[in-house]
């Protein structure tokens, strides 16, 4: 495990807010409230990242430099949004600079699937998906691609 996911999974630990601060200080926000699974990475320490605190992420997670995993209605105030959650499955590539934003509700990227670089997933995915564009639509599906048990 490298340095930047040690720091993730130390937010939960006894010196957790200092671990949540030193991410922070490295370029990379992600609340002590986000649930992460294990095998968790940051890829290239995940500079400019930034994870919404009402999140969910599954095992084996991939996280690229630059990802914004967060609400799309940000004009509201908090009070006003109709947003609850985000909830990244197992096994999920978030490429660079891709954004995750959710408007209302829940918003679910289904387990395996791969968001293209500087995409913006304003939906849901299903499984083992390849989706890109902005904003991002469904290009295809994860060839020979199987979930890891």
């Amino acid at each position: 495990m490298d340095f930047y996911s040690r720091l993730v999974y130390a937010r939960k630990g006894l010196l957790g807010r200092l671990a949540y601060l030193l991410l922070k200080m490295l370029g990379s926000e992600i609340p002590r409230s986000v649930k992460i699974g294990t095998g968790f990475v940051l890829v290239h320490g995940g500079f400019g990242v930034v994870i919404h605190p009402n999140t969910i992420v599954g095992n084996h997670v991939k996280i690229y430099p630059g990802v914004t995993i967060g609400r799309a209605d940000i004009h509201l105030p908090i009070e006003q949004s109709k947003f609850e959650s985000i909830e990244i499955g197992d096994e999920v590539i978030l490429s660079p600079g891709s954004k995750v934003l959710c408007k209302e509700g829940v918003l679910r990227v289904g387990r395996g699937t791969v968001l293209g670089a500087n995409a913006v997933l304003l939906e849901s995915t299903g499984e083992g998906e390849i989706w890109a564009g902005l904003p991002a639509k469904k290009m295809g599906t994860r060839e020979g691609w199987r979930a890891v048990s």
